[in-house]
């Protein structure tokens, strides 16, 4: 007998999945473009002349990095998440792979960077000149480390979650890079073409971010539902003087 209660306890688990997917998948998304609305301001490039070292390793101008246009004037280094409406108490698995960046033709790569809660954190020195990595956050602990020509990388953990904040180089004071540390899997960072995508959402109410390191943050409320797919778009602008 407890054995046929036993197979009977399964073929009921077995067909609430079945009939209730949403139960064990989150499954919808929002996704949307971002664009810079007004004339964008005339940025002088980065200087690096204080490097002969960095200055040789481009043939052009570097771009200045704060405002980044693509083609109809979408916005890179957009990070959007979500700031509020997530199931309360539930929690989601720590990526064991490290997100990592890259200190290449001595800038950041990537400029705007996610990580989760307790997630490995690789700084890659691909320049093989001195570079230091040192962040800036105002509750995780800071990571201060210098990375001679010789070390490839070096890697650290945050262990609170936190607004974006502040990466330089003590070395080099052009460059600049932002984090965010989060307790969830839910933001994106845009590229040139101004697009993000936020997928695995319950159905429910959530408040979207969409944070620029210059023009500052927006906000907008977005309603899911079961296998919904949500397009939400932002547009920044220079503030009115």
């Amino acid at each position: 007998m407890r054995a046929t209660g036993t197979k009977l306890w399964l073929a009921v688990g077995v067909v609430t999945l079945s009939v209730c997917p949403g139960v064990a998948l989150a499954a919808s998304s929002v996704s949307g473009t971002i664009t810079f609305t007004g004339k964008p301001p005339a940025l002088k490039p980065l200087s690096m002349d204080a490097d002969p070292a960095c200055a040789k390793k481009h043939t052009a101008p570097v771009p200045a990095e704060m405002l980044v246009l693509g083609s109809g004037q979408t916005m890179a280094n957009i990070m959007v998440y979500v700031s509020k409406g997530l199931p309360a108490g539930k929690t989601y698995p720590t990526p064991k792979t490290p997100a990592v960046m890259d200190q290449r033709g001595c800038v950041y790569v990537p400029h705007v960077i996610g990580v989760m809660v307790g997630q490995p954190y690789k700084f890659l020195n691909s320049d093989g000149v001195l570079h230091n990595v040192h962040t800036l956050p105002k509750v995780n602990k800071a990571f201060n480390q210098a990375m001679p020509p010789n070390r490839k990388e070096a890697q650290t953990t945050f262990d609170k979650e936190e607004a974006i904040f502040h990466t330089k180089c003590d070395v080099h004071p052009w460059m600049s890079a932002y984090v965010g540390v989060f307790s969830h899997p839910f933001f994106s960072v845009t590229s040139t073409d101004g697009k993000f995508s936020i997928s695995g959402l319950d159905p429910g109410t959530y408040e979207l971010t969409a944070w620029h390191e210059r023009l500052g943050v927006q906000t907008a409320s977005i309603t899911v539902g079961a296998n919904d797919k949500k397009t939400q778009d932002f547009k920044f602008a220079l503030p009115a003087k």
